[in-house]
């Protein structure tokens, strides 16, 4: 036991915090970074932290005195991207080594230098850190191509292996691989490190710590923790984490559960909280040590640390606070079971009972996966996969064993497109093959814990021993065949025999897991005809039962299918036969088998005459046997099963038919079906309240369940609207015209605002579980809102809003219902509306009533039925009064302000650019011209994402896809969105439309910037007031402002400025009005999402074309679209109304420039909302070092600057400005209103 081990045994020990906070904290500048070693450097080097060990060693041994002074045990090297992979980007890969080993050395001499100083030696430690690099081995960087690697296992256990021996000769206690995104990179590392131990012959402590990348509990590569585990568990580490990306309190569900599992200690090391919106971390010290002292008291833990934003004071309050605790986590003893993984967890427990291997993804097994293996068909191939998980497949065994194909690209091709699928991906693979290159291929491709099949003894002890050992490191389970030099076993004795070898030396000599080891002892074909095959069944189920018997801990598998080869082309009778042979061999002790999940037969439900028959011959009872199964399997060939798609609910009642219908939003039949009911039925609303309502309420139940989302909600709509559509002519004819509601709700978009489609999707949401819902549609007065609510008697009302100036409208709104006494519940929701905003500023104007904010449509039909039931009312009205109250205490602590500082202060503070080595681009055109475009131009462009987010399907595009839990639905949703954008294709009258010019441009008055009419800059056409950041930051850090990446007028250069507006027409909103009009929800706001799509798109095509073409500063850029999307470009494009430039008032700048609406027709409506709602507006801005941001919040001397120099009122500008101020306003326009 090492000497940290026997510390971790008697104590909590205490980690250091992030190297890179405290180099950011030190503000240095390019020149710290290079020194004079890298003084002539060919790159930058400003960021890369890790040179500093070479240029400021000094530094780095002040940073790692803090900590210790504060009280960390565990010093961690300044090595996070100290690999080849990494420095690549510097042009320092020569220097990896050195950096490694003076890193350590560095480390080493401070925790020496602090025990030398107080006489004690004891509890202090240097960890070697190994980051995950800048590159993952298990997600492709081109989503085109899902088996494309940036990096291959090989070229990460090079590039760690060198680290690893940098800090093995720099001295480290121990190592640690942290910030584990993608675990195949974290198996990499482990690989690096036992080969650089094994050739130093010696043992070294090992933290692995994970990262959990948001509150979904996984990493980014899919992962869960327990999946994380059970992957990594083989390099038996002296403590297994996570750190960074989640603050501790997000952190606890998933370190307690790793803390449940872990048979070693446990470390966590999170981050001072989430980032806010300027990327600043806000969790105080003590409040991140009570957090973690919590862990401690209740025995999670055993190291702990901190990560992103924590600093020696953080590190200091945590010890305290874990050490105020005499508790102690022990490590878990663990059952011996064989523990795999995917993305999740297969622990093979008794509970868990026989485990199916998926078959038909073997090439040697299966003629149609061979079939398209051969023609290079891998989508399809895919398919196979996917149907073997459906069917119930634990494990998948891929083998693509064939002579004239490449096996080892095609187990490399086809391992990486499973790990793009996690509906596969999350089951383990089997690596299959007779050929160890094509095995060790794929162990290199697959993220979670694996079985190899297989390795026998065939070539002997050596070539078996050399094959396990690598085996295990590569963290996989080992099927062993009983098979040796003498060849295959075929009676039970041989089979024994064989196995109990193998054991021993695996288990011996290597060490190997017992529970890891899965024998197969060669499941044989019987009925051949030849009479030494007639036992090889019985032998089969003898040898199971002695080697679970005699062989602790071990597995028992087979290949189920040859049984039956001597009946092929029979394929009932085959699958008859592998039910009775599983029956049997299970009884005798069998664990798993590789099989076709989807075709086996029931054993209860083969027929009893031919279930004898198949017994006969598998207990060689009969010397017949083999003839008589072969009569009887003739006589039942034609039984053959086929797979039929029915329409099995067609042949149910109507009643049912029609709830099956509006349940799986079919429009097909629902007409006739309605029709049918009305000539049963007494009347047509009997059979809207009756059938009709029935099936929304299933359909209500499922969505609140999570068993439904959003677009499959809005297609159910659209069918009850057919339906009632159909219903509707005969009511009036009886004199029936209103049915039974929950309630009634009147929603509008506010005025001034045009956005509409979250609205829209609450209303289908409140119509699907039976409130009536009065749409007033967009830009809505408030007059209107209120005399509907007063003429339709209404419980609720509903307001929504996408732009920031719609938060006053709703204020306005909620001080009318007070004037008028109204008492009805006011709903808050849009883009822009908070829970903060809600109660801070709306709860307050209406005493009378209720104010909520209701977050997104999931949430409507929940808030609505808890204001309106009897039971449920009273209690929620006082908890959110309790809420919202504790709400704005909070709100008014944190406007306190010492968050800001002074407005000079931040002006002083701004972004230092030196000027002089600047020389800005002329653009190639100075005119304002028009372009349009095609939809078909535009749709490599368009980023999937946000049409997901506006269904309320969370999940990156394309990966959403296939997600386990929407990605079903998402895919329906995007082929809709297919057959939309072709109809709208055949019609050429959808076009999107783009207004832009470049202008000669100067910063002034630190924050604003003025457009010249030409390049005399005599002229003056407008002048852009700008603002400037005010929230306090760590030092090094500038408070920004746009106008800084424009260069001063003093300077005398001449700079520019771009500006752009584009819109996907009004095409896109007569088409919507026309699906709106026949009660087509669904399709209409489809058509509102895919313009939004196409209007950023366009948005994104012009500003390439502005780089590369019309301004020409980046006239080489290559981009993907990936790229596009994650903004890699040069420059920004920030639009009026956004974070970098929250006033909306900018865009009448805009308009006047471009002369906007006489060139595109786009409008702006009294508070500046853009009509179409389509439309995108912004500025562009060149300079290298513009990046986006946000102003966040500004205090009143801004504010009066901020108005002064615009020459308007206060009060207009605190309108305009409102989410930015950190204090009361009292607006005049707000009174008038």
């Amino acid at each position: 036991m090492s000497m940290i081990q026997k510390s971790l045994a008697r104590t909590i020990l205490i980690m250091d915090g992030p190297m890179g906070t405290m180099v950011q904290a030190a503000n240095l500048a390019e020149q710290d970074f290079r020194g004079s070693r890298f003084e002539s450097h060919s790159v930058p080097l400003q960021g890369n932290n890790d040179v500093l060990s070479l240029t400021k060693p000094n530094l780095i041994k002040r940073i790692h005195m803090d900590f210790l002074e504060a009280g960390a045990n565990i010093i961690c090297t300044n090595t996070f991207n100290a690999t080849s992979i990494a420095q690549s980007d510097y042009c320092l890969e020569e220097f990896v080594y050195e950096l490694n080993k003076r890193s350590a050395e560095i480390a080493k001499t401070a925790v020496g230098e602090y025990c030398a100083a107080r006489g004690e030696n004891l509890d202090h430690y240097v960890a070697g850190v190994i980051g995950p690099t800048n590159k993952t081995a298990s997600i492709s960087p081109n989503v085109e191509d899902p088996a494309a690697r940036g990096i291959s296992f090989e070229e990460l256990v090079a590039s760690y292996k060198e680290a690893c021996q940098g800090l093995l000769d720099g001295g480290v206690d121990l190592l640690m691989i942290e910030t584990v995104f993608d675990t195949l990179n974290a198996k990499a590392a482990i690989f690096a490190i036992e080969a650089s131990l094994l050739e130093r012959q010696m043992k070294l402590p090992l933290i692995i710590s994970g990262t959990i990348t948001d509150k979904s509990g996984r990493t980014l590569t899919g992962q869960t923790v327990e999946g994380f585990w059970n992957s990594v568990r083989h390099a038996e580490p002296m403590a297994i984490g996570l750190n960074c990306a989640l603050g501790a309190k997000d952190l606890k569900p998933y370190i307690e559960d790793l803390s449940r599992m872990a048979g070693c200690f446990v470390s966590i090391h999170p981050n001072a909280g989430l980032p806010n919106e300027m990327g600043e971390y806000t969790e105080s010290a003590d409040y991140m040590a009570d957090i973690l002292g919590g862990f401690v008291k209740n025995k999670l833990v055993n190291i702990v640390g901190g990560c992103c934003g924590t600093t020696p004071a953080h590190i200091k309050a945590i010890r305290k606070s874990v050490l105020s605790y005499d508790t102690l986590r022990k490590p878990k003893v663990l059952d011996k079971v064989c523990r795999l993984s995917g993305l999740e967890p297969l622990n093979i427990t008794l509970e868990k009972g026989f485990i199916n291997v998926g078959e038909r993804t073997n090439i040697t097994g299966s003629p149609k996966f061979a079939r398209l293996i051969k023609e290079d068909k891998l989508d399809e191939a895919l398919d196979i996969a996917r149907q073997q998980v459906e069917n119930g497949a634990q494990i998948i065994d891929v083998n693509m064993d064939e002579g004239m194909l490449d096996s080892v690209h095609l187990m490399k091709t086809f391992l990486n497109m499973i790990a793009s699928e996690p509906d596969i991906s999350r089951v383990p693979i089997m690596i299959d093959s007779s050929d160890w290159n094509v095995i060790e291929a794929g162990l290199q491709c697959v993220q979670g814990k694996s079985i190899v099949n297989s390795i026998s003894l065939k070539e002997g002890e050596e070539d078996f021993l050399l094959k396990a050992r690598l085996i295990r490191s590569y963290g996989a389970a080992v099927v062993v065949m009983a098979f040796d030099e003498e060849g295959q076993a075929t009676t039970s004795e041989r089979k024994f025999e064989i196995c109990k070898r193998s054991y021993h030396l695996l288990v011996d000599v290597l060490h190997f897991p017992p529970q890891d080891i899965i024998f197969d002892p060669n499941i044989l074909t019987i009925g051949t005809g030849i009479e030494e095959h007639n036992d090889y069944a019985k032998d089969f189920f003898t040898a199971v039962k002695k080697i679970k018997k005699e062989l602790p801990h071990c597995l028992v598998s087979g290949g189920l299918s040859n049984v039956s080869f001597a009946f092929r082309g029979n394929n009932p009778l085959r699958e008859a036969m592998h039910s009775a042979f599983l029956f049997h061999a299970i009884e005798s002790g069998l664990d798993m088998a590789i099989v076709n999940s989807g075709q086996l037969t029931i054993y209860e439900d083969i027929d009893k005459n031919l279930l004898e028959k198949i017994e006969d011959l598998l207990f060689n009872r009969n010397s017949n046997a083999t003839e008589a199964l072969t009569e009887l399997g003739h006589n039942s060939n034609s039984a053959s099963k086929k797979s039929i798609v029915s329409k099995e609910w067609r042949s149910k009642t109507v009643r049912e038919r029609v709830i099956h219908g509006l349940v799986h939003g079919i429009t097909e039949h629902i007409v006739e079906d309605t029709e049918s009911l009305r000539l049963q039925l007494d009347s047509p609303l009997e059979i809207i309240e009756g059938p009709l309502m029935d099936g929304m309420n299933v359909v209500g139940d499922l969505f609140g369940s999570g068993k439904m989302f959003l677009p499959q909600v809005v297609k159910s709509a659209r069918v009850m609207k057919l339906a009632v559509g159909h219903l509707l002519p005969f009511m009036e004819e009886s004199g029936q015209s209103s049915m039974s509601s929950k309630g009634v709700i009147v929603l509008a978009t506010v005025k001034g605002d045009v956005h509409d489609i979250g609205k829209n999707i609450v209303s289908v949401v409140l119509q699907c579980n039976g409130f009536k819902v009065i749409d007033l549609g967009v830009m809505a007065p408030l007059e209107h809102i209120l005399d509907a609510a007063e003429k339709h008697n209404a419980d609720l009302i509903g307001l929504s809003g996408l732009i920031t100036p719609s938060l006053d409208e709703m204020i306005y709104v909620a001080k009318e219902m007070e004037e008028r006494g109204l008492k009805v519940p006011l709903l808050i929701g849009g883009a822009t509306t908070s829970r903060t905003h809600a109660a801070v500023k709306i709860a307050p104007v209406y005493k009378n009533g209720t104010t909520v904010h209701v977050k997104d449509a999931s949430r409507a039909v929940g808030v609505s039925t808890s204001l309106l039931s009897e039971e449920l009312r009273g209690s929620y009205i006082s908890s959110l009064k309790d809420e919202y109250a504790t709400v704005r205490e909070r709100y008014v602590q944190r406007q306190s302000s010492d968050r800001l500082v002074k407005y000079d202060d931040a002006k002083s503070n701004k972004l230092k650019v030196n000027w002089e080595d600047i020389v800005p681009l002329q653009p190639k055109t100075n005119e304002v011209s028009s372009l349009s475009y095609s939809l078909e131009e535009l749709k490599p462009y368009i980023d999937w994402t946000p049409f997901f987010m506006a269904w309320e399907l969370a999940g990156k595009y394309p990966r959403i896809l296939k997600d386990e839990m929407v990605g079903e639905q998402a895919s329906v949703l995007f082929d809709d969105a297919q057959k939309m954008l072709k109809e709208m294709k055949k019609n050429s009258g959808f076009s999107a439309k783009a207004r832009f010019g470049m202008f000669c441009a100067n910063s002034v008055d630190s924050e604003d910037i003025l457009i010249f009419g030409d390049s005399n800059r005599k002229t003056v056409l407008a002048k852009i007031i700008g603002l400037r950041q005010q929230q306090r930051k760590p030092a090094g850090q500038f408070h920004l402002s746009l106008a800084d990446f424009i260069a001063p007028v003093e300077t005398g250069l001449e700079d520019y400025i771009g500006a752009f507006v584009v819109t996907a027409g009004h095409e896109f909103e007569a088409l919507a009005s026309e699906y709106e009009a026949v009660g087509d929800d669904y399709s209409s706001i489809m058509v509102k999402a895919l313009a939004d799509r196409f209007a950023e798109a366009c948005a994104e095509k012009l500003h390439e074309q502005i780089r590369k073409e019309f301004w020409g500063y980046s006239k080489d850029e290559v981009l993907s679209a990936e790229d596009l999307i994650s903004e890699k470009y040069t420059g920004i494009r920030p639009a009026p109304g956004y974070p970098a430039c929250p006033d909306h008032s900018q865009k009448e700048i805009i308009w006047s420039l471009l002369s906007v609406e006489e060139n595109i027709g786009v409008s702006l409506t009294e508070n500046l909302a853009m009509l179409p709602a389509a439309s995108v507006s912004g500025w562009y801005f060149a300079n290298p070092q513009a990046r986006y941001f946000g102003v966040g919040k500004i205090d009143i001397e801004q504010a009066q600057a901020f108005a002064k120099r615009k020459n308007i009122p206060l009060d207009l500008a605190e309108k305009w400005l409102k989410p930015n101020l950190n204090y009361e306003s009292r607006s005049k326009s707000q009174e008038s209103n």
